[in-house]
């Protein structure tokens, strides 16, 4: 059945359909607002997937170049991969829906959001999170809906939901959060240095929005919802784990509770081996065999239980840590020699490794995608290799977690980097996660801040990251235990990652996952006061005493630059026909040259006289001959009358032989030598462009010289 519903959005028409398109799908819905079209199919297994332990959900957001005009740029004039920035949307739409799936839930789950058509001003990630909630709550699979999300900015101070493009471009803030009609479910956001109060009531603000949108979107699950089909349930086998839990419980505490990650992780594997031996002298090795995987689930459950117990109860951690200690902290920079900048940052067991490169401006990235950006000149990349938490794996290139961890230390370094004519390189950071135990995304974020001061970039300020946990009261969601600087297993059994990166003076980035059904305002202002505190201690005790600003150099191996203008309408004669001119340049000075639209020119060389050289080839080009102008050239040619004096841009002048000296000369050669640079001053251009040239006006009279017979020449 065709269905329309229609509501408005920030101002705007929002418009959701169904039953006109993709009706084999479990759930399909068409999301207009203004001009954007996003389609969103929700599909699931019939049966549950066998011999995983965690619920299989695929978000996949996909960029379809018509939508906006274009044909892809590959051979194929195909889509291929997903951008980067399809990758992270894909995530942004997975993690507000992830938690309201039934826990016992294996069925496979996909959700495609296809974007038809793009209207700059109408964001179409927040058209595919609304169309994705909408497509799940009138299906027929088991979800416990609905969210909404909307994008936030801030312009002149004043929070406005769903800008523009124009807004977008003077915005001090890029903000998505999504949620449920009672909690905030999903925060990612990029800041230039807000401040805890004003994130928090730009949130506030969103979630108003959101609250009309879920009220929308259960009025269409009301009047055409599905029934949702019934399923194999995957709870942890009663019997099994009470079995455990009754035996085993003061084994597992004392298991857990270990600073080194090593031994604890050696601590669970003896534990399950003497579990396995309880289990078969209890009830035999056929029946031990036959409930393995239970056996496993029931541990796992166990473990989690116990360590949440800790923490909640008794408020320890199982590396012996207050709720609010951060782990031992340390950096270096300048580790490599060879590289542009790098340092390494060390929380616990986490070590990042980050280093700095420098470019041209024309070595920045090209974007092929839906929305206006269409380059990148900071580029920040995250490589997360098996060794890194003790696994002999391939590396398989990255996937969509090093994607997201990448873009979130890029989004909370953007703010303080200095603007293209400030510091005129394209900059690339590479992370390389050396060892992992946990806040890997926010140890990037300050070793990346050190490389980038340690290669001399202009930063306006250092940036740290650190992340916060949760644990929540299953009986009553008011009662909750918060934790400064989660490791990898309290990531693994809490209800929440709150990430924050930003400066002394503000937020720059915030990136929040959690397995909950959302969080209450009183949870997130902990968290950032918490985040906060925390980040001055590392940026003014660990960070600063190690490097506190940039350096006043740029190293030896990064290119060094010089840059000039030109008029636009000249840069055709620096480049020349077939670039003849410009590839003339860059071979007999080694340089390499870009030129803007508007005239900049960066000149990059290891070798400043060389880039010198290079200026003044590119500056005699551009010059404007005019009377009284006074030139530096080259001698060309020598005739009986005068020399001819190269003054750039193919023209020539005459520098006739009374116009040398200011005494009377013989011969031009005992004076001048083809070659030779020369200051000339131009006193005529006639009517057929002929310039005429002098040096007598701009020297002194030449000392005297003798011939081979010691006759005085002068006179």
């Amino acid at each position: 059945m065709y269905k329309i519903y229609e509501t408005e959005l920030a101002g705007r028409k929002l418009t959701i359909e169904t039953g006109k398109m993709a009706s084999l799908a479990n759930g399909s819905v068409l999301v207009r607002y203004g001009d954007t079209v996003v389609m969103v199919n929700v599909t699931a297994s019939k049966e549950p997937k066998d011999g995983i332990d965690f619920f299989p959900l695929s978000v996949d957001f996909e960029e379809k170049l018509y939508s906006v005009g274009k044909i892809p740029g590959s051979y194929s004039k195909r889509e291929g991969k997903p951008s980067d920035k399809a990758i992270l949307t894909s995530r942004a739409i997975d993690r507000p829906l992830r938690p309201l799936f039934p826990k016992d839930f294996r069925n496979d789950v996909v959700v495609v959001a296809t974007v038809m058509s793009v209207d700059q001003d109408n964001s179409p990630e927040v058209a595919a999170m609304i169309g994705a909630s909408a497509a799940l709550s009138i299906s027929d699979i088991p979800w416990g809906g609905p969210t909404a999300a909307v994008n936030v900015g801030l312009v002149d101070s004043e929070i406005i939901i769903n800008p523009t493009e124009e807004q977008r471009k003077v915005s001090d803030l890029t903000l998505t959060v999504a949620g449920t009609a009672d909690k905030i479910a999903m925060i990612e956001a990029g800041a230039n240095e807000v401040s805890n109060d004003i994130m928090l009531k730009a949130i506030k603000e969103g979630h108003k929005e959101i609250k009309k949108i879920c009220k929308f979107i259960s009025k269409m699950k009301k009047e055409i919802g599905k029934k949702k089909f019934e399923y194999k349930s995957f709870e942890v086998d009663k019997k099994i784990y009470e079995f455990i839990d009754k035996k085993f419980a003061k084994d597992m505490k004392k298991a857990v509770t270990e600073k080194d990650k090593q031994v604890r992780d050696n601590n669970i594997t003896k534990l399950t081996e003497k579990v396995n031996e309880a289990y078969i002298k209890k009830f035999g090795e056929e029946q031990q065999e036959e409930d393995k995987s239970a056996i496993g689930e029931a541990l796992y459950k166990l473990e989690k239980k116990t360590v949440r117990d800790m923490i909640f109860y008794d408020h320890t951690r199982v590396d012996g840590r207050t709720l609010d200690e951060i782990r031992p902290l340390s950096c270096e920079v300048g580790l490599l020699p060879r590289t542009h900048g790098s340092a390494m940052f060390s929380r616990g067991l986490t070590q990042v490794m980050s280093v700095t490169t420098l470019g041209m401006v024309s070595e920045e990235q090209e974007l092929d995608g839906i929305d206006t950006q269409t380059e990148k000149r900071y580029m920040h990349q995250y490589n997360f290799p098996a060794y890194s938490v003790g696994e002999a794996r391939a590396s398989r290139g990255p996937g969509r977690r090093e994607i997201g961890h990448g873009a979130l230390a890029e989004k909370a370094l953007v703010p303080v980097l200095p603007s293209v004519e400030e510091f005129p390189y394209s900059i690339r950071v590479v992370s390389e996660i050396l060892s992992s135990n946990g806040s890997t995304s926010q140890g990037s974020i300050c070793a990346s801040t050190l490389s980038l001061m340690d290669a001399g970039v202009p930063i306006k300020r250092p940036v740290a990251g650190i992340s916060t946990g949760l644990i929540t009261d299953p009986d009553n969601e008011k009662n909750y235990v918060m934790m400064t600087d989660i490791q990898g297993i309290e990531d693994f059994f809490g209800d929440m990652d709150f990430k924050v990166g930003g400066t002394e003076k503000g937020i720059t980035a915030i990136q929040v996952d959690i397995k909950v059904d959302g969080l209450s305002y009183d949870i997130i202002k902990e968290a950032f006061d918490r985040t906060e505190k925390a980040r001055m201690y590392i940026l003014n005790d660990i960070m600063k005493p190690v490097l506190a600003e940039p350096r006043p150099e740029i190293s030896n191996y990064a290119p060094k630059i010089i840059t000039t203008k030109i008029k636009p309408e000249k840069i055709k004669d620096v480049i020349g026909t077939g670039g003849k001119v410009i590839n003339k340049i860059i071979e007999e000075t080694g340089v390499k040259i870009d030129i803007e639209e508007d005239g900049q020119v960066f000149i990059y060389g290891q070798n400043s006289e060389k880039a010198y050289d290079a200026l003044d080839m590119i500056e005699d080009i551009v010059r404007e001959i005019e009377v009284g102008g006074i030139y530096y050239g080259a001698v060309t040619r020598i005739a009986s009358y005068g020399a001819f004096v190269d003054l750039g841009q193919g023209r020539e002048g005459l520098l006739h032989i009374s116009k040398i000296a200011k005494e009377h000369i013989r011969r031009i050669e005992d004076y001048l030598q083809i070659g030779e640079k020369v200051m000339v001053k131009v006193t005529e251009i006639d009517n057929q462009g002929r310039i005429n040239l002098a040096m007598n006006e701009l020297r002194e009279k030449r000392p005297v010289m003798q011939d081979d017979d010691n006759d005085d020449l002068s006179e």
